[in-house]
């Protein structure tokens, strides 16, 4: 399976036609047809279902998808890597971190670097534990501002200075907004929106205790903000952390008692 063909297959998929796909790639449609049909023989599985006026993946398709996508950073990243010349150190630094007051002190981190080494580049990447810690196993980011403990053994940590708390994001309207806590019994009965991370998802769980079996569930999601949004919209209350800014019309309300962690770069 080459690089080369990956980059093709792609191209299908954003182009949405082979036809199109061979247009912008200076191939002709046999040639671009030929070079999926092989891939899909390597494989050994259907790849797109095809109709007389468009294209759409296979479950198949929609795998390959995201590895060519990984499979083709890693390699962008490899010969970036690679093409650093003399003693001065340049390159590039992906970071993935999830929403963090402790993302100050990162912040601090990427900036005393670069006035040391002032060649080399940061990309930071949103998502939470899960997703950090799954690219950083595929290569995809170097390091990860991540809450709870590393791996035992999987990488080196470095705990950052701030705990992290946890609330209720609640419309400016509750009955909850005005109260200096929320306690379990508060919520009860109300739809909730939470993260979509493991680690932050079981001491949510573990601080409603035997009454987690009953949280109603709304919606998940991964970037505090979405979350926000939802609780704004009437969709529920959204337990997220206390960050280091505001949303209109959103209040935010510490729990009782309170459920605290520590964030790690990884």
């Amino acid at each position: 399976m080459e690089l080369r063909v990956l980059h093709y297959f792609l191209a299908i998929v954003r182009e949405g036609s082979i036809t199109k796909a061979a247009a912008s790639l200076h191939l002709t449609q046999p040639t671009l047809s030929r070079q999926i049909a092989q891939l899909e023989e390597e494989l050994g599985v259907r790849l797109f279902t095809r109709s007389n006026r468009s294209i759409s993946l296979t479950e198949d398709g929609l795998l390959l998808k995201r590895r060519a996508q990984e499979l083709l950073a890693l390699a962008e990243k490899t010969r970036l890597d690679l093409r650093q010349k003399g003693e001065e150190l340049s390159g590039e630094v992906s970071i993935g971190s999830g929403e963090f007051r402790s993302s100050r002190c990162l912040a601090r981190l990427v900036v005393s670097f670069r006035e040391r080494h002032p060649r080399v580049r940061f990309t930071i990447v949103s998502g939470n534990a899960d997703d950090i810690r799954e690219r950083m196993e595929h290569g995809l980011l170097d390091l990860g501002l991540m809450l709870g403990p590393p791996d035992p053994g999987r990488c080196d940590a470095l705990p950052m200075p701030v705990r992290e708390r946890w609330g209720v994001l609640v419309r400016e309207d509750s009955p909850l907004a005005g109260r200096p806590a929320v306690r379990a019994e508060d919520l009860a009965g109300l739809p909730l929106i939470i993260g979509t991370g493991e680690f932050a998802r079981s001491r949510i769980e573990g601080w409603f205790g035997p009454g987690a079996s009953r949280i109603e569930l709304a919606a998940a999601g991964n970037l505090q903000y979405n979350m926000a949004m939802l609780a704004a919209g009437r969709a529920g209350a959204a337990i997220g952390l206390a960050l280091d800014c505001q949303y209109d019309g959103i209040r935010f309300v510490p729990l009782d008692p309170p459920l605290e962690a520590g964030t790690v770069l990884a």
